[in-house]
């Protein structure tokens, strides 16, 4: 099973069946927020749609090595979730999303997991290139990439329908070099 200690408070966990209730709950007290920014929201209606998800996409994933789907736990609560996107092998590339509670925004935990992601990504199954869309109106979103020290390759115009909306995505790259050679800055 995937699993990695990110600080001594804050562990990623592949999903699992037994995460479904947590999660969802997670979801349901952010919903308002998360379905402006995230489509599966409004197609999250009970625990039963998260454990599908764990058990049809996320596992079966994860198990033919093209990445894995995680929750974010904070002193073992259930606080979000980041992963990937199935991994393109052929040129060594993958995308990743996140999300945590509005409780827990603010504080660095979404950077230090994708950081940690990302350390998984390039230096253990050896991808080139990693690449995060967020909505260009999403700033703490946008915040994450920029912070870490993403290249704004360019924007995505009314990529995604979400909330009843088009969002224009932005995409932010990172290439398995840069991610070796750049700055160690405090997350």
């Amino acid at each position: 099973m995937f699993r990695r200690a990110v600080t001594p408070e804050i562990e990623m966990r592949l999903l699992e069946p037994g995460d479904a209730e947590a999660c969802y709950a997670v979801v349901e007290r952010n919903r308002a927020y998360l379905r402006e920014w995230l489509p599966w929201v409004d197609r999250t209606h009970s625990p039963e749609d998260i454990r599908s998800f764990i058990e049809t996409i996320a596992i079966p994933q994860y198990e033919a090595n093209n990445g894995p789907n995680c929750g974010i736990r904070i002193a073992g609560e259930f606080a979000g979730g980041i992963g990937c996107h199935v991994i393109d092998w052929a040129n060594r590339n993958c995308s990743i999303g996140y999300w945590v509670d509005a409780a827990r925004q603010g504080k660095g935990i979404v950077t230090e997991c994708c950081a940690s992601l990302l350390d998984y990504l390039f230096d253990e199954l050896r991808l080139h290139r990693v690449t995060i869309d967020c909505g260009t109106e999403n700033t703490r979103s946008c915040a994450i990439p920029e912070r870490l020290g993403f290249a704004r390759e360019g924007l995505k115009r009314e990529s995604q329908w979400v909330g009843g909306r088009w969002l224009d995505l932005v995409t932010w790259s990172m290439l398995a070099r840069e991610w070796r050679e750049r700055p160690r800055v405090k997350r």
